[in-house]
């Protein structure tokens, strides 16, 4: 009972300092970011940080690693729903996943988020374009999946920026087409 109690008690801590560390993105850049505000903001004690993190870094890392564990998992359960006619779809999927859990992903894909989660995310969305043989045969399929990425993460990003002013079925459709004009 004890130990259970310990594990509750550690995920809150985990949770808050990571709510904390998300909520201070929002105002300024990770290196601006100290300890000391995070563990105020959290209302825990620079001990207990220090028991779980390294530092700041260390705790956005591991927020960075949850969210590309749980977005590998929404991906990974895309594949039975794979057919050419459902695209769009998925890719509603895709947006909707990000406007659920937005408040992280926004921070995480902002400028103030770490370039390399952002190389992370694509480099895993790359790969599960091959797994599920949506590469466009030709000697330029890389090239073109550079582009096509880039440009929907932009258009992701933009989106997130403004407060997902369009509905998820819009960006879809918006992504949708304007990579279908680039075959």
């Amino acid at each position: 009972m004890k130990e259970m109690k310990q594990n509750r008690k550690t995920k809150y801590t985990q949770l808050a300092l990571q709510d904390a560390l998300m909520e201070l993105m929002e105002q300024k850049p990770i290196f601006k970011i100290t300890i000391k505000e995070l563990c105020e903001r959290a209302d825990i004690n620079r001990t207990t940080f220090y028991a779980h993190y390294t530092d700041q870094n260390d705790l956005l890392h591991k927020i960075e690693h949850d969210v590309l564990l749980s977005f590998r998992k929404f991906i990974d359960s895309l594949h039975s729903q794979m057919d050419k006619s459902s695209i769009v779809h998925i890719i509603q999927g895709f947006l909707q996943y990000i406007a659920d859990n937005d408040k992280h992903i926004q921070i995480l894909l902002s400028e103030r988020g770490d370039i390399n989660f952002q190389k992370k995310l694509f480099t895993m969305i790359y790969e599960q374009c091959e797994i599920m043989n949506l590469a466009v045969p030709s000697s330029t399929t890389e090239f073109y999946f550079i582009f096509v990425l880039n440009g929907s993460i932009g258009l992701i990003q933009h989106w997130l920026k403004y407060g997902l002013t369009k509905s998820t079925y819009e960006m879809a459709e918006i992504i949708f087409n304007m990579t279908a004009q680039i075959k």
